[in-house]
């Protein structure tokens, strides 16, 4: 079921009604029926592999509570074998068998007699794989306590709101909120409807608009040259932007409307002057996902081997990145797209003292708001160059592309007038969506110097209050983009 369907706008209010209805020790139940109704309205079938996992997960982690020494160790590996071998099933497996054929090919022998699967990749199941798979880790780490009431535990994996694109939630931050009574709060339950609001704005009034420009440059990339192809890339990167925060907005909105908190997983992304500080802001719950459960632990074991400190954090980060995007999708674009964010995270921290020796040189140190601008376009610059690769179908388009980028440029009205054309829009459209654009950024700018934007207008007299309310609402409504178009992050 999708946030942005009139499914979801009967199926949220019918079911925050009875669960505020119904007497506290029911209330998981509900809960766990709608999430499974929720799921099954993509694919029913698919409802019956979360089972599979979920039963696992469950049974894993109370042997690994009540087991001793290196037994620990063997239920959590059979916990993770069955969530990744899950995982690469559906997601991986056609991915091998191809590149296996090609090298093959390559080597002039005859391919794998290894068949194809043609099946559709569950939605999310990257999501509640990792969020399964948290739990059996903090389980092993003394850091949770194994969770006995199946239905319970059942929940924390399928629990609607982000069951299908997180965030990916960490057990101590959600498991217990399950067994927690939460009566209705007025000014909750207002403050997370406005979250949903904005997620919604972001998704239907932004990101679906700018779609339409940046899958006409990117479906046919070989049609379109200079200006075009910015455009294109450019509306990409706010359209992925807008289409995750957005659905992560309403994730956490819908959440706080009956009591639970879940995880901020986007900050301002833009706004970062470095990349570092970009991934601080971006995706918060997979980047910490990988942080605790991959780059700390290969940190610990690269410190116990001989060489260099500096290299082997390097190599570290880099691996990171590469896994991460492998998580993407089985695609060797996503791939390239984690090596240049590794790329340029170690290319920056190499670079740390020459950059700020060059910025003392230039005198750019003593215009501190001009610095940061410029560290702004530049971030923001090099996670456009990557958005290309994740975007594209093949390396091959993304190369491409790229010098593409740099041929036909023109000055003039009319260059400008038909590069429109070409792209499907007209001026006043174009011109909206670099308003929207600029309005996005506007409020993340606010928020990076005032603070939250809800408690902001929270505080303004109810005429401005409900003007506000009413324009995002008639906002949505008329100047929505109704496509049925599902959320970039499903396929993942």
């Amino acid at each position: 079921m999708l946030f942005n369907s009139f499914e979801f706008l009967f199926f949220f209010p019918i079911v925050t009604a009875i669960y505020f209805l119904l007497p506290h020790k029911f209330r998981w139940f509900h809960l766990l029926v709608a999430s499974c109704i929720f799921y099954m309205a993509f694919i029913p079938v698919y409802i019956f592999i979360l089972l599979f996992t979920i039963v696992i997960d469950y049974f894993a982690g109370i042997m690994i509570e009540n087991a001793e020494g290196k037994k620990r160790k063997y239920f959590l590996i059979l916990s993770i074998v069955a969530n990744v071998g899950v995982l690469c099933v559906f997601k991986y497996y056609n991915f091998f068998v191809g590149n296996m054929d090609a090298l093959l090919h390559l080597a002039h022998i005859n391919t794998l007699p290894i068949p194809y699967l043609y099946i559709i990749l569950p939605l999310g199941l990257s999501f509640h794989t990792f969020q399964a798979m948290s739990y059996t880790i903090e389980v092993y780490r003394g850091n949770q306590k194994a969770e006995r009431h199946f239905g319970i535990y059942a929940l924390y994996v399928m629990f609607y709101p982000q069951l299908v694109a997180g965030p990916i939630e960490r057990p101590q931050n959600l498991i217990h909120q399950f067994h927690e009574k939460h009566m209705f709060d007025y000014q909750r339950v207002v403050s997370g409807l406005k979250l949903m609001a904005w997620g919604m704005f972001q998704k239907v009034v932004i990101a679906d608009r700018l779609a339409r420009v940046a899958d006409n440059v990117f479906d046919h990339s070989s049609n379109f040259q200079g200006l075009a192809l910015v455009i294109g890339v450019v509306f990409f990167t706010f359209q992925i932007y807008c289409d995750f925060a957005g659905y992560s907005d309403i994730a956490i909105g819908a959440a706080q409307v009956m009591g639970f908190d879940l995880m901020k997983n986007f900050n301002n992304p833009f706004q970062a002057k470095t990349i570092a500080e970009f991934w601080n802001r971006w995706h918060i719950s997979l980047t910490t996902w990988f942080r605790d459960y991959i780059f700390y632990p290969l940190s610990i074991s690269f410190s116990k081997r001989k060489g260099n400190r500096a290299l082997k954090l390097y190599i570290n980060v880099f691996l990171v990145f590469l896994i991460s995007g492998l998580w993407h999708g089985a695609n060797w674009t996503y791939v390239v797209w984690g090596g240049l964010h590794g790329l340029y995270l170690v290319f920056a921290t190499i670079t740390r003292n020459r950059r700020e020796g060059l910025e003392q040189f230039t005198g750019l140190s003593r215009f501190p708001a001009l610095s940061g601008l410029i560290d702004k376009f530049l971030v923001f610059s090099l996670v456009c160059l990557a958005m290309i690769f994740f975007r594209a179908k093949r390396i091959s388009i993304a190369l491409n592309l790229i010098p593409g980028i740099f041929k036909g440029w023109h000055f003039g009205l009319h260059y400008f007038s038909s590069t429109l054309v070409s792209l499907g829009i007209d001026s006043k459209d174009f011109y909206f969506s670099v308003l929207l654009i600029f309005f996005l950024e506007a409020v993340h700018y606010y928020q990076e110097k005032r603070g939250s934007m809800r408690e902001f207008i929270s505080l303004k007299p109810p005429i401005v209050r409900w003007a506000i309310y009413y324009s995002l609402l008639f906002t949505i409504m008329f100047w929505g983009v109704y496509e049925h178009r599902q959320f970039i992050y499903f396929q993942f």
